[in-house]
């Protein structure tokens, strides 16, 4: 058996640790949003498109914030990649057709990074 085997118990417990730091991450990036006046109206929302970490509103702005933790904040940024864009973008669409007021809806996507031992750092606009 490889060290990559998908049945390979180390690899497994990797990926649970990766998971669970990830859950982690997403609640500690809400909890900043909410102290920064947003409202949390979906976590981990999943489509057949892909899945948006956060949504959050703020008035009639409709915010899809995809957090990445990472060692520093250039990581961060990088590790959303032009396929995740694309289907985060998707999957809000699929979110926006369901909500009744979509017609005065403003969107933007955004990334918050969660870094070791620092306060969130939230990239408005980020892509």
């Amino acid at each position: 058996m490889s060290g990559n085997d998908a049945t390979d118990p180390h690899q497994k417990g990797l990926r649970r640790k990766a998971l669970r730091r990830g859950h982690v991450s997403e609640y500690i990036a809400a909890f900043y949003l909410i102290l920064k006046g947003y409202r949390i109206v979906a976590l981990r929302y999943r489509t057949r498109l892909g899945e948006i970490d956060i949504i959050a509103r703020k008035g009639d702005l409709a915010v899809f914030v995809e957090v990445k933790a990472r060692r520093d904040q250039g990581a961060a940024v990088d590790a959303v990649s032009h396929l995740a864009q694309t289907r985060i973008r998707g999957a809000s669409d699929l979110w926006l057709a369901r909500q009744r007021d979509q017609a005065r809806l403003s969107q933007r996507y955004d990334i918050v990074a969660i870094l070791p031992g620092r306060w969130p750092v939230h990239l408005r606009d980020a892509f």
